[in-house]
């Protein structure tokens, strides 16, 4: 009885110990987020780079795996569930057709290249597939609500969450820079960066200094692909489900791990835009989210091993970064020939 009693102090205060570690984690890159050159790359990105180094130079304690793990896993799904108050869905369907269908376009084909050059470099099939949904659709959130329907391990979340907001970073300043040669207006070129760039940061990012219009229609491209998390989400659940399902011999409906938080997500966004959650509230929300996300993205950091990271990120990055660079291409083609 005193053993048991003991196991339980030990596992509540190693959750407590672990918990505050993300906390002072997430301040920590909260904070370096707010200097002009790292703003770009956005406090998660920073929380998962600060936890590898955390890691790698301090070491963790082992009972602190249990609110690191925690901080990883169910604060994660709970700020993609308070994300969607961030999703308006009458601004989205107000854009028109064309927005969405481009954004879907979008999707895709990242999906398709950068996992068919995953096959062609011999990338980890969940990893090439997280890194291509991170790409298309809305970067860590996307893998992250991605990574458990295919049963994705701790390392191949952070590397492709990692490369992706790498490239993405890289993204949004080459945007910033070649902004005056690409011959768009300002609402094209806010179209075509939020159909193409990783992360909402990284759109704000390459649009804030082009002007309100540049920037207005951009978050609502973007937001496009947000809305879009949901059935990508769930098509490419079922379909991983059923193939593995059919290798093992076992029905594959049977097996298939539905992301239930995802309703959570479809339902603040519902909520949100029948105008029952207030503008202030949605504020707060969103904060709470962004807290949630941020610690989430600590404790994935906290959970690497470098040596690992450097085994498997350098073709996921190369990956990407080729995807990157045909959904960059394909999008311009596209705003250039359908006026928007």
């Amino acid at each position: 009885m005193r053993v048991e009693i003991l196991q339980r102090k030990v596992f509540f205060h190693g959750g407590i110990q672990g918990l505050i570690l993300t906390i002072v984690v997430g301040i920590l890159a909260h904070n370096i987020a707010t200097l002009p050159f790292f703003s770009v790359s956005g406090p998660m990105v920073i929380a998962i780079l600060i936890g590898i180094c955390w890691r790698g130079v301090m070491g963790i304690h082992k009972h602190a795996n249990v609110g690191i793990n925690f901080a990883s896993k169910r604060l994660l799904r709970y700020g993609i569930v308070l994300m969607g108050v961030r999703l308006n869905l009458d601004a989205i369907v107000a854009t028109g057709p064309k927005i969405i269908l481009l954004d879907a376009a979008v999707i895709l084909t990242a999906i398709v290249i950068i996992c068919f050059l995953g096959r062609l470099f011999a990338v980890e099939e969940r990893l090439a597939l997280l890194t291509a949904v991170g790409t298309g659709v809305c970067g860590a959130a996307a893998v992250a609500a991605v990574t458990p329907t295919i049963k994705a391990s701790q390392d191949e979340t952070v590397v492709s969450v990692a490369s992706v907001a790498v490239l993405g970073t890289i993204g949004s300043v080459l945007y910033v820079l070649l902004q005056p040669f690409w011959g768009l207006d300002a609402s094209s070129y806010g179209v075509f960066a939020g159909a193409t760039l990783h992360e909402i940061a990284h759109v704000i990012a390459a649009t804030q200094s082009v002007g309100s219009s540049a920037a207005n229609m951009a978050l609502l491209t973007k937001l496009g692909r947000v809305a879009l998390l949901v059935p990508v989400t769930l098509g490419i659940s079922l379909w991983f489900n059923l193939k593995n399902g059919e290798k093992e011999q076992i029905s594959g409906w049977r097996n298939l791990s539905f992301p239930w938080f995802l309703l959570g997500f479809l339902g603040m966004s519902c909520l949100r835009t029948t105008g029952l959650i207030p503008d202030e509230l949605a504020s707060l929300i969103l904060q709470i989210s962004n807290l949630f996300l941020i610690m989430a993205m600590a404790g994935m950091g906290l959970n690497v091993d470098i040596v690992m990271f450097k085994r498997m990120g350098l073709k996921s990055f190369f990956v990407g970064l080729l995807g990157s660079l045909v959904i960059s291409i394909a999008g311009f083609a596209a705003v250039r020939i359908v006026h928007f």
